[in-house]
């Protein structure tokens, strides 16, 4: 299984990736070199949305379009909130 996940980071902004392991990668992102360079400035940082896709392609080609189609009006939609955070 692998998840296509938001997190966001302490000034608010989004950070959309990919996992096999949900909560390792989060507390890599929040504790770890192994963290992305993006989040890694922008501790702490909290997961606020996933999705389950059974392989990596159908999960990246997921995390393509969240990451560089949608808005982040469209991702707080699509995590359940329109409020502007």
């Amino acid at each position: 299984m692998y998840y296509v996940y938001i997190v966001e980071c302490a000034d608010k902004t989004l950070y959309t990736g990919v996992t096999t392991e949900l909560e390792r990668r989060v507390e890599e992102h929040n504790s770890s070199k192994k963290g992305a360079k993006y989040t890694r400035i922008r501790r702490p940082v909290k997961l606020v949305y996933s999705e389950i896709y059974p392989d990596r392609s159908s999960a990246s080609k997921r995390e393509y379009v969240i990451k560089k189609k949608m808005s982040r009006t469209q991702k707080l939609k699509l995590m359940g909130t329109s409020k502007n955070r």
